[in-house]
């Protein structure tokens, strides 16, 4: 099995990815340029955080376009495992790979902090690691992270399951006082129909290492690699 993760112009979690693929999960994974189609035969993608061409127009709305996204979304078409974090959820939603969009938050500040998400489905190549309701503690750090869609798209996720994390409280309770940024529903990460292809605005590489004060993201990465070995 093999990771992938891409580089873009002002993308500055890539290297955080690539250092716990590596040095934690163990597993091989290289660097994918963002103005190339190859792929490099690899059997999971990670699209970073980060600012993606300087967050210019709006987030992801330029790296949408560059040629490795193209390569990304034949990739998730064919059943590829895609995860976005943070900027990268912001990509995947402006390239029509997840629905919905992120505006900026509530209270039009930044925000960086560790915070708490409830796991609400564990059916997924990036969850199965973890306890149905289980609450992670994973840092943010953002200021377009305030989830929204339509009424139409929100019946949609929740009848299908396809909220895979919201914003809790350390006891599990999704309250408005533990949303972060506004999200609807409290969201922090959804996914595809096909499950195949995940968006959340948490840093689990953040929280992969003991050094780090949380390891409790480790276990997306930890789901990920279960679920390439079964393939």
């Amino acid at each position: 099995m093999k990771f992938g993760v891409i580089i873009f112009p002002g993308s500055n979690c890539d290297h955080d990815a690539y250092w716990t693929i590596q040095q934690v999960a163990r597993q091989p994974v290289t660097f994918l340029w963002h103005d190339s189609h190859d792929l490099q035969n690899c059997d999971a993608i990670i699209v970073p955080g980060g600012f993606s061409y300087g967050d210019y127009l709006r987030t992801g709305a330029i790296a949408k376009f560059s040629p490795v996204m193209e390569s990304v979304k034949k990739f998730a078409d064919q059943g590829g495992l895609v995860l976005g974090i943070c900027n990268g959820f912001q990509i995947l939603c402006e390239a029509g790979l997840l629905p919905g969009a992120l505006l900026r938050n509530v209270g039009l500040k930044y925000v960086c902090k560790p915070v708490h998400v409830r796991v609400e489905n564990t059916d997924t190549p990036f969850t199965n690691a973890c306890r149905p309701g289980e609450v992670l503690t994973i840092p943010i750090g953002h200021m377009e992270g305030n989830y929204f869609c339509d009424e139409a798209t929100l019946a949609e996720l929740r009848r299908d399951n396809r909220i895979v994390f919201r914003y809790a409280t350390a006891s599990g309770n999704v309250t408005p006082e533990a949303n972060p940024n506004g999200s609807l529903d409290n969201i922090a990460g959804v996914c595809s129909p096909g499950r195949n292809v995940l968006g959340m605005m948490p840093h689990p590489e953040r929280s992969a290492e003991k050094e780090l004060g949380c390891i409790e993201g480790f276990k997306v990465f930890q789901s990920l690699v279960g679920a390439m070995a079964t393939k």
